[in-house]
Formats: structure tokens, sequence, C-alpha cells
């Protein structure tokens, strides 16, 4: 993605930042509140806020190759941290009392709708301009292996790019069928011919080099030729064919670095988490004080020993932390080998199958959230000694710890909760957390944390 014309880019800006006022004016004249200091203040925080995690997010670059539910779901996620950065602001120094409520709420959703909006109806413009032949790009691609025919499958899927393609480019081309399989594009020469073409009269506006990594000498020759023309030129590596974990650009002082593997939680997304898992936290933690209260109570009479077990486990980037919980068992057994608690295991008390089977045992791990070292969703901590037997037969089985461990997790609220007696459940267990870790955002949070309270506190297979 390129960075927007000075012009478009600032016209953005001042966009936004009119209508997180407007907004806010909007709302406090809907409830006929009294505009005063404080909302000047309120609004002025959240646009410079807004700007910094906009620009550090990616929302003023752009977005002509990515999708209008992409870009939406950004704004939702630098929109909210926002806001709830402000929240905790307010609750700190005590400024909350200074604002209705009604207008905060609605202020909230009319700027979060008008920033979407205003997105969209730039790509509803933009879109009509292409379909008059207007603004469109003329696309070859040079490779017409299985790499480049997935790049032509994504550009004639999404129409709004405003993308055309002219044709494949391949030294090989007499091996190919016309028009290439999968594709109804054809091949239109070899890659010097693409040269040809892209200088002569201009009728390429966009390659996408789609070489396999072997051929390193001929995409070097062909990018230096190509810079002989106004054609664009983009790399598309032969490894995104793999199986990609959150992969991305990065910038190493002027060197351009790709992670292959790499955590989600980025600039606002990690911010929000955060946000997220303090605030909650918090509040669940003090609104079960009693219930924790009682639960220690009933540990302490129902057997020797101590309240809390501390057992190390893995928490990001594979460190160890140590996670709280109540005291289920009559041992307390953190060594190289631990075995996993199974039906009817002796070493369970009366009233730690109780607290395992409603996961009360585990409401200490807000304080490890509070602390920093867990979230409250996420993949679920194993045992070091699961870890050490894990990784070695599961494939992928420490990318897990590329985030922090869960209180609750998208494999658990799918039924992979409880103990794991084969290696395959495991690997399903593993699938289903990487499977979040993908495909993360903050409202498949809000989702597995409701699916959690309406179903993960008891659960056929914890014992």
């Amino acid at each position: 993605m390129r960075v927007y014309l000075s012009r478009l880019g600032i016209a953005f800006r001042i966009a936004d930042t009119l209508l997180i006022v407007c907004s806010l004016v909007f709302a406090s004249w809907l409830h006929d509140y009294p505009w005063d200091p404080h909302f000047s203040f309120l609004a002025l925080c959240a646009a410079i806020l807004f700007h910094f995690l906009a620009r550090h997010s990616g929302l003023y670059l752009s977005w002509r190759v990515t999708s209008g539910l992409e870009e939406s779901k950004s704004v939702i996620a630098v929109w909210s941290c926002v806001v709830l950065v402000i929240l905790l602001i307010g609750f700190i120094t005590t400024l909350t009392g200074e604002y209705s409520r009604r207008v905060f709420i609605t202020w909230f959703a009319s700027s979060q709708l008008a920033l979407i909006f205003w997105r969209l109806a730039i790509r509803a413009f933009l879109r009509t301009v292409r379909r008059k032949g207007k603004n469109g790009k003329s696309v070859a691609i040079a490779g017409a292996g299985a790499l480049g025919v997935k790049v032509a499958g994504v550009i004639r899927n999404a129409p709004w790019m405003g993308f055309e393609i002219y044709g494949f480019y391949d030294d090989f081309a007499e091996k190919h069928s016309r028009p290439v399989t999968g594709s109804d594009a054809e091949v239109k020469g070899d890659l010097d011919r693409m040269v040809e073409d892209a200088a002569t009269d201009g009728r390429i506006n966009i390659v996408y080099m789609t070489l396999p990594m072997r051929a390193e000498e001929r995409l070097k020759e062909i990018v230096d030729k190509l810079s002989d023309t106004s054609t664009s030129v983009h790399l598309v590596p032969d490894f995104f064919t793999l199986d990609l974990l959150n992969a991305r650009m990065v910038d190493m002082d002027g060197i351009p670095t790709i992670s292959v593997y790499e955590s989600p939680f980025h600039g606002p997304g990690g911010w929000l988490k955060r946000v997220e898992d303090m605030l909650l936290s918090g509040l669940i933690l003090l609104g079960a004080l009693p219930l924790m209260t009682a639960i220690a109570l009933g540990v302490k009479l129902s057997s020797p020993g101590p309240v809390f077990f501390t057992q190390r486990r893995y928490g990001v980037d594979g460190k160890e932390i140590g996670v709280l919980k109540f005291r289920t068992m009559t041992v307390c057994e953190d060594g190289a080998v631990i075995p996993q608690a199974r039906k009817n295991d002796r070493r369970v008390t009366g009233f730690g199958a109780f607290l395992r089977k409603t996961s009360l045992d585990e409401l200490p791990q807000f304080i490890n959230v509070l602390q920093g070292t867990m979230s409250i969703v996420g993949p679920r901590p194993h045992a070091v000694a699961h870890n050490e037997y894990y990784r070695r037969i599961i494939p992928r089985y420490m990318l897990r710890h590329k985030v922090k461990p869960g209180i609750t997790g998208w494999a658990q609220v799918n039924g992979w909760r409880g103990e794991t007696d084969t290696v395959e459940k495991m690997a399903r267990r593993v699938q289903f957390d990487l499977d979040y870790m993908r495909c993360w955002s903050f409202w498949l949070d809000v989702k597995i944390i409701c699916k959690t309270v309406a179903k993960g506190f008891t659960d056929k297979s914890a014992y």
C-alpha cells in the first residue's frame, strides 16, 4: 500500500477531525445538553488520539487493494481504542462525572458510523468512476504458475479495485494453455515481451511479479529492465503460498523484511486488547470478590494444603509464567512429568471436582490478566511438561505462544476443553488456537466471551 497523495491525505485527516467534533455537537444537541469547556477538551483529545492511532494502524494508507469491510474493521478498532483510552483516563481522573452518559454513548456510536460511511462513500464514488473507465489500471502478471493464477483470481473477484488483467507473461509460455488454467487471461508471451509491451505504448500500468524464488537472477533482470518504463512493479514472493500467520511487511531502518510468523497484536489492536483485558478483569475481580472469598474458605476447609496453586506454564514468546488457580487436588504437581486430570481422578478433592467442573478454580487467573502475563481470551496455557512433549510431535505447536495465553479461548468454546488423551485431540485444539490468532478481531473476543458465559462454565470433559 502506498501513502495517499498529500492533498487526499490531508482531506481525510480534516474530514475525520470534523466528523468526530460534529458528532459530539450532534449528540449534545440531540439530548439537549449544553456545550461546555469539558466537551471541547473531550473532542480535542479524541481527535488527536484518533489521528495518532489511525496513522500508525495504516488508515491513511491507500486501501485500493483492500476491501471496504477490512477498512471498516480498522476504523472500528481504532475508534474503540480511542474511546476506551478516554474512558480509562476519565475514570482515573474522575472526569467522567462531568459528562452525560447518553451524550457519550450517542457520540461513540454516531462518530463510528460517520467515520465508516465517509470512507464507504469515497469507495462508492471511486467505484462509479472506475465503471466509466476512469481511474482503472491495466495489470500484467509475470509468471503463469499457481501463484500467478491465485493473484489473477483475487483481482477478478474484486472489481472494486479497478484492475483489469491484460494478460500473463511467462518464459515457458508454450507449456501453458491459452487461456491459463484457472484464469480467463491468456499468456501474451515471455517476460521480455512483457517489458516491450510495458515500454511501447503504456498499455500496462502495473506488473505483479509471481516468479518462484529459484528464478532470482531472472527476476532481478526483468525488474531492472522495467525501471526504464513508467510501470509500477509489485513483487509477490512465492512463499505466500505457504500457510502464514499474520504475515506483514516490516521496514527495518530502510531494509524491507517480511514477517512469516507474527503476532496479530501490533499497534492499536494490541492496545485495544490490553485495555479490554484491564477493564474487564478489574470489573470481574471486584464483582467476584465475595465468591472468591467463599471459594478460598471452601478449599481450606475441604482438604489440607494451600488455597492457591501456582503452576509454571509458557506465556507469550515461550517465557515461563506462574498461573494462579484455586487448589483442586491433594497434590501440587509441577515437575517434569504431570499426568493430566482424568475422570474419577483420585488426586482431585470433592470440592475441587466442583470447582473444575464449573471452571471456578480459574477465577484467580484474572489477577494474571491484570499483571499482564495473561489475557482474558487467548490459547489456554499448558503445563511446561506438556508443552515440551507436544512441541516435538505437533507441527507449529509453539506458534500459540506468539500471543498471551487466555482464560478462555476459541478452542474451548468450540468443545476442545478438558482432557486431551490423544495427540489428535491436542492437534485440533492447537489448530483452533492458530485460527483464532489468524482471524483475531475485537469482535471475535466479544463473541468468545459471550459464548463462554453462555455455555463455558460447565463442561462434561472437564475433570
